[in-house]
């Protein structure tokens, strides 16, 4: 069900964007003072258990002398962090707030990022946006779609249909059997664990779902399986295996870590958090690689669809096709004065905040600027149509990115209401 989770999913929203008059500053990736970074390292920084509280951070024992200036207020304790998060929370939120409070200032306190009220509002509008604070929110009609995409799947691989219904028959570890399951299904969550039930213990069920459980998204943010698995690994490789870490994302406490991870733990600084939220949708640094493919454009005088994708990708890697923008950067490299080896070496950079430092993308800037008598933007928004069966209208990152900044320009209403702005 590999198109069933691609793209964001928009549970809870209105039907029509609406524009924020007074444009809030950008939330970004911003570190927790050096202050912070004294905590003993057991567990190493960035590994987080959904399972198990972040305890407080211990401040060190004050240096003899006059004492230094004071640092700036970011609430750098849980307590103190979780108290500011209550008082940004949406009002219509009216379950558990302390508990959603808890574990956003806890996620902050493990990432050791800033809360500041631009990144806390940031996460919330996120949050309000793709779930509507549930954690494992329902998905209307899932059932329906789950069974047209087994069927989907049934005939590309030529199962006979009594062969697969009598499969379906079966009793599953829960003790109803996996067709009673299948009719069912009201969350994701439930969903991830019915496929890799099927593909354990069904026979066929491995054929059938082509081996991996194809859920890709999941939880209050809806945070990629995928990004949260690579993160873990990267960040966390002693607390997560593959399968914990599928299980964290649909938590309320999982999904809350990787989803902030996914949306503020990465250097972006854009001048507004509108290009930030696209990234969330879009993939990181989408937003810039859009304004590169849009200057592109603008010297070849060849027209480019803005996807944030600089090369062709195959299953999420690079393809050996080159893709558009490719083609157009490489037939300005007289001008860039950089030989195909350069260029490429550079594109190959895209999903990294290095690529901003390769020649291609300061050369072709350079080229733009000088072409343009002005700076040519550096951040555009990323013209990509979202597909998945759930969504029943035309819908668009552009869309998603507004929904998300009107919502975050809300909570920084309330953050201005409140005082103690930081």
């Amino acid at each position: 069900m590999a198109a069933l989770m691609a793209g964001a999913l928009l549970a809870g929203c209105a039907t029509q964007p609406e524009p924020v008059a007074v444009q809030p500053p950008a939330p970004v990736e911003t570190k927790t003072p050096e202050i912070l970074e004294q905590a003993p390292a057991s567990p190493p920084a960035g590994i987080f258990r959904p399972d198990l509280p972040v305890p407080p951070l211990p401040l060190p024992a004050p240096l003899p002398g006059p004492a230094p200036a004071a640092p700036p207020l970011v609430r750098p304790l849980p307590t103190q962090g979780q108290a500011r998060v209550l008082e940004l929370l949406p009002p219509t939120l009216t379950r558990d707030r302390k508990g959603w409070a808890g574990d956003i200032a806890d996620t902050f306190a493990a990432l050791r990022l800033a809360p500041t009220d631009s990144n806390v509002c940031a996460a919330i509008a996120v949050i309000e946006q793709e779930s509507g604070f549930q954690a494992d929110p329902e998905v209307p009609g899932l059932s329906r779609i789950a069974w047209r995409e087994i069927e989907a799947r049934r005939q590309r691989y030529g199962i006979p249909k009594l062969a697969l219904d009598a499969a379906l028959s079966k009793t599953s570890p829960t003790g109803q059997t996996y067709k009673r399951r299948l009719d069912t299904l009201r969350t994701e969550r439930q969903m991830s664990a019915l496929y890799d039930d099927m593909i354990a213990e069904l026979p066929g069920g491995s054929l059938l779902l082509s081996g991996y459980n194809p859920v890709r998204t999941g939880g209050p943010m809806q945070v990629s399986v995928a990004f949260a698995e690579a993160h873990a690994r990267e960040k966390a490789p002693r607390t997560f295996s593959d399968g914990d870490t599928r299980r964290a994302v649909f938590t309320r406490r999982g999904g809350v870590y990787f989803g902030i991870a996914h949306l503020l733990d990465y250097p972006a600084p854009y001048s507004t958090p509108l290009y930030r939220f696209a990234d969330f949708n879009a993939g990181h640094y989408s937003s810039r690689n859009a304004a590169f493919q849009q200057a592109v454009a603008r010297l070849t005088k060849k027209p480019l669809v803005l996807d944030g994708d600089l090369l062709s990708y195959d299953n999420g890697r690079p393809s050996t096709k080159p893709s558009a923008t490719q083609k157009a950067v490489l037939a300005l490299s007289r001008r860039l004065k950089l030989d195909a080896d350069e260029i490429n070496a550079g594109l190959r950079q895209e999903k990294t905040d290095a690529f901003a430092r390769t020649p291609v993308y300061q050369r072709l800037f350079s080229l733009a600027d000088g072409s343009s008598g002005g700076r040519t933007p550096r951040e555009a928004m990323p013209r990509i149509n979202l597909k998945s069966p759930k969504i029943q209208r035309k819908l668009t990152t552009e869309w998603f990115a507004k929904r998300v900044n009107m919502r975050y320009g809300n909570c920084m209403v309330r953050a201005a209401r409140s005082g103690m702005p930081n």
